[in-house]
C-alpha cells in the first residue's frame, strides 16, 4: 500500500501510569492535527506498566512519525503501530430504549439477529449490549433508530496485535526485569 494513502492504525503505547502521560501524548497529536478516533487505557499484563489504544486516520508517513515522537516521551517505554489486519479488535455498544418498545416490537428478535444482547430491564428502560466492530455496532443503532434510542455509547477499540511484539522479551533486553513483574 502506498505511504500517501490514509489509512487506520492501531498504535499501542506501554507505558507507566504517571500523572500527565495522557495529556503529553494527546499533545503529540495535536501539534499534527491528527484526530484520534478512539482511545482505550488499561493496565497491560506486566503489573506496573500501562496500555494505551490509540486509533487513528493517517498515511503511513505519519503514524511512523508519530510512533516515534511517542517513543520519545518520558514515560513511555515502547510503542507500536499496527495496520488493520494486524490486529484483532473489538469494541462494545450500549443501547438504551424505552421498555415499552420490547412490548409487541421486533427489537428482541433484532437484538438476536445481530448478536447482541438484552444486558438490563427496568420498567422504564432496556439497555441493550453489543460487541463487534464498530461498523457492526453502527449497524445496529440503525437498525434500532425506528424503536427509539435514547441513549447510545461506544468503547474505545481494545485490541490484540496478531504479530504480536513480545512485550516481556523487551524488558528483559533493556535489563528492567528487576522493575516490572511479568504475570504469569
Amino acid at each position: 500500500m502506498s505511504t500517501d494513502t490514509i489509512q487506520r492504525f492501531t498504535i499501542s503505547v506501554y507505558a507507566e501510569n504517571h500523572i500527565g502521560l495522557a495529556g503529553r501524548l494527546m499533545q503529540i497529536f495535536t501539534r499534527r492535527k491528527i484526530n484520534i478516533d478512539s482511545l482505550t487505557t488499561s493496565e497491560s499484563e506486566i503489573e506496573g506498566i500501562y496500555r494505551f489504544t490509540i486509533v487513528i486516520h493517517v498515511t503511513k508517513e505519519s503514524v511512523v512519525k508519530v510512533v516515534n515522537q511517542i517513543k520519545k516521551v518520558v514515560d513511555v517505554m515502547v510503542a507500536f503501530y499496527f495496520e488493520e489486519d494486524d490486529v484483532v479488535y473489538q469494541e462494545i455498544a450500549l443501547y438504551k430504549i424505552k421498555s415499552s418498545t420490547l412490548l409487541g416490537s421486533n427489537v428482541e428478535k433484532v437484538v438476536r439477529r445481530n448478536a447482541a444482547r438484552i444486558l438490563y430491564v427496568d420498567q422504564e428502560f432496556t439497555v441493550i449490549e453489543k460487541t463487534g466492530h464498530k461498523e457492526e455496532t453502527q449497524e445496529l443503532f440503525e437498525k434500532l433508530k425506528p424503536f427509539g434510542i435514547l441513549e447510545f455509547v461506544r468503547s474505545g477499540r481494545v485490541a490484540i496485535a496478531r504479530p504480536m511484539p513480545n512485550l516481556h522479551s523487551w524488558i528483559e533486553e533493556v535489563g528492567l526485569t528487576d522493575k516490572f513483574v511479568v504475570n504469569s
